[in-house]
């Protein structure tokens, strides 16, 4: 299995989380790292390349900090580019059908703040539906988030754990359909 890793975090060098799970993530062969702000700092994506990099992977992570309850606007432009109709969805669009997607997702707030009367309101589950729907739409196994919640309080080593548990997650998760 190869693993696509879709890192949209547009400070990485100043990040806690991402980084560290980035550094965990370099010590494996099979997964890819695809960091969107470092390769298109102009923000001029190259649809060709993103879709044959989709293509040559079985699992696609999108990882990401979560921003104003969704991810970074470098993501959301490749969404809007990438996916296009005939490739990732449409008559034609199968491109990425029975390939797997998981969300990794990183907050400043703690897990207590994304409920039902917590600060945020919503589970970061309800959040995440709008990812859900698009895995819907083009044909993706959409698997369990990894979610790191509390990166403004964590620990060295709680952030370093994640990395751990994170890199472990995407080599091991199993397909499971999974109702949110």
């Amino acid at each position: 299995m190869k693993a696509l890793v879709i890192v949209a975090h547009p400070n990485i060098e100043n990040s806690l989380v991402n980084k560290a799970w980035i550094e965990e993530l370099k010590k494996h062969s099979n997964i890819t790292i695809h960091d969107l702000y470092g390769e298109y700092p102009d923000e001029q994506i190259d649809i060709e390349n993103e879709q044959k990099l989709c293509e040559e992977h079985d699992r696609i992570i999108w990882q990401f900090p979560f921003y104003w309850y969704s991810s970074p606007p470098l993501l959301k432009k490749w969404q809007d580019e990438v996916l296009t109709h005939g490739w990732a969805y449409g008559q034609e669009g199968n491109k990425l059908h029975n390939k797997e997607l998981i969300l990794a997702v990183s907050t400043g707030s703690g897990q207590e703040k994304y409920q039902a009367g917590g600060r945020n309101h919503f589970s970061m589950s309800e959040l995440l539906k709008p990812f859900q729907a698009t895995s819907n739409l083009i044909g993706t196994k959409f698997l369990p988030a990894f979610i790191f919640n509390g990166s403004y309080t964590a620990t060295a080593d709680e952030i370093q754990d994640s990395a751990k548990r994170y890199v472990d997650y995407i080599l091991t998760v199993e397909t499971l359909e999974r109702v949110y």
